[in-house]
Parts: structure tokens; C-alpha cells; sequence
């Protein structure tokens, strides 16, 4: 059997893993002196509320290889085969310890870490499609291979509310070029080439801002794959969520609308009020 794995920044709802039978490999998150496995004994609320108290931003690493080890070695024990998604390898060595416990398992011949050269729900989507193809009897060459395409075609992006928590976290280097600029200046976030970048520049109150970055998706929003797109949040207001719903019902593209809020890695990273449309295109490339 073919399993699935993707280490925590998937964000993944807990009904979409469990729909997909996709494996969780947690990173972790420090907050001070106190550690926690994301998804685990934390809310990113939680992890707010710790920031504003302490007026800093909280650090993240990557899972540890005796835990990937735990959780990889009962399925390589029943002679499964595995499917490893990683957050983008300039971001996280997440996928290099998938890849050490493997080594450690003497399973490097079963276990296939793929780099998604992204995060959040851009993992996400390619989870769900491996599964997809592991459920339809497809081998691993197979699977891989058309992973590999779709890496391609992942749109994934998302507008921020507060610059604070990328600017600390230093992975997105043009947002310390916008550190003067005004309060209410939302950049949007781009993931390309398994890298941040910053898209267009929103100004105003958020549940302005949404919308004008919605429209602006639009047009690759209707030539898009119409099998599902991902609304992923970290924390906005029920108009807003329920606004953007609309709009892309409104559209008629996707079979399904996914709702999904931001695990605790991801939120510590973009920080409270980030929303983002996640799809694949429908455009070969």
C-alpha cells in the first residue's frame, strides 16, 4: 500500500485528513522557553495572544527525526510504501529529516520526499491529489511523476494583515523593503519557485481589501482546475469568510470549496487576519 505523509504546514482540516487518509508529521513551535507540536496542545490564538503579551514574534523548527521515525516506522514495518510532503526546502529542513529517518529506517528504497516548493494549503492540494492516485491504484514512479507537474500549477497566495510577523520571522525578504510604508498597506504574498515574494500592494481596512484581491484572482480563478479551491485563514472575521464564499460560489467553477484555518506554524509566520485563495491552474506548463 501507498501511504501519504505531509509534515503539519499543510493545514489540513482534521475531516480532510481523515477523507484522504493522510499522515500529519508535526514541526515544532517555540515560545520562549516552552515547545509544542503544531496542532498539538497550542491554538494559534493562543500563540497571539503570547505574542502581544511579550511583545515578540514566536520561532518554528522542524519536526524531529525520532518523531518522524515514530510515526514512518509502523507503515514501513506492514512493507508500505511512502509519499512524504515537505514545506518548501528554503524554508524548513522538514523534508531533509524525513529523508534521515528513512535512512535511519533502512527504508530510503520505499520512502519518496517530495520538496512541494510551497506552503499551507499549495501542500495541501498536492497531498490530496497523491492520494487521489494512491486510491486508484497508481504506482509511485506514476504518482510522483505527476506530482512533479502539478508542482507547477499550484496558485498559491495570500494577503496579509499585519507586516509584523513575516518581518521577524525574516522568510519573505522584500517585506523588510515595505517597513516605512503606511499602517494600512496589505501586501499581497506570493509563493513561487518555493519562495515568498510580494505581489501587489492593498491599502485600506481588510474587509475592503479581500475583495479587491479576490477580483484581481478572477481571471485565473475561472481558468482553473475545477476539481476544488482552498480558502485558507488565520484568523478572519465571519463577513469576510462568508464574502469570499460567495464570491466563489458566485463563480461557478469548483466542484468544492474548502475552508480551512492556518495551523500553528503557518500563523506564526503570517500572523493574525491573513487570507488566502489557494487552486490549482488549469493551464499546462
Amino acid at each position: 500500500m501507498i501511504r501519504i505523509i505531509s509534515d503539519s504546514t499543510c493545514d489540513l482540516s482534521r475531516e480532510l485528513i481523515e477523507r484522504y487518509g493522510i499522515t500529519i508529521l508535526p514541526l515544532h513551535i517555540l515560545l520562549g522557553e516552552e515547545e509544542f507540536e503544531d496542532g498539538t496542545g497550542i491554538t494559534p490564538d493562543e500563540i497571539y495572544k503570547w505574542s502581544d503579551i511579550h511583545d515578540d514574534t514566536p520561532k518554528t523548527s522542524a519536526p524531529s527525526i525520532d518523531s518522524a521515525v515514530k510515526i514512518m516506522k509502523p507503515y514501513i514495518d506492514q512493507g508500505d510504501e511512502l509519499i512524504c510532503f515537505c514545506i518548501s526546502e528554503s524554508m524548513s529542513t522538514s523534508g531533509n529529516i524525513m529523508r534521515l529517518a528513512a535512512d535511519e529506517l533502512d527504508a530510503e528504497d520505499r520512502v519518496t520526499v517530495i520538496n512541494s516548493k510551497n506552503l499551507s494549503g499549495g501542500i495541501g492540494l498536492l497531498a490530496i491529489e497523491a492520494s487521489i492516485m494512491a486510491r486508484e491504484g497508481k504506482p509511485v514512479s506514476e504518482i510522483v511523476g505527476s506530482i512533479e507537474q502539478l508542482k507547477k500549477m499550484v496558485r498559491t497566495s495570500f494577503v496579509v494583515d499585519t507586516m509584523t510577523y513575516l518581518r521577524r520571522g525574516g522568510r519573505c525578504g522584500s517585506v523588510a523593503a515595505l517597513a516605512g510604508s503606511a499602517l494600512k498597506l496589505h501586501p499581497e504574498i506570493i509563493v513561487a519557485d518555493g519562495a515568498m515574494h510580494v505581489g501587489k500592494k492593498y491599502r485600506g481596512k481588510m474587509d475592503k481589501v479581500i475583495p479587491k484581491y479576490i477580483k484581481d484572482l478572477e481571471g485565473d480563478l475561472r481558468e482553473a482546475r475545477k476539481d476544488r479551491v482552498m480558502m485558507v485563514h488565520s484568523g478572519c472575521s465571519e463577513d469576510i469568510l462568508s464574502d469570499v464564499r460567495e464570491y466563489l460560489e458566485d463563480l461557478a467553477v469548483f466542484d468544492e470549496i474548502l475552508e480551512l484555518r492556518a495551523g500553528g506554524v503557518i500563523s506564526s509566520h503570517c500572523g493574525p487576519g491573513t487570507l488566502g485563495v489557494l487552486f490549482l491552474s488549469g493551464k499546462q506548463e
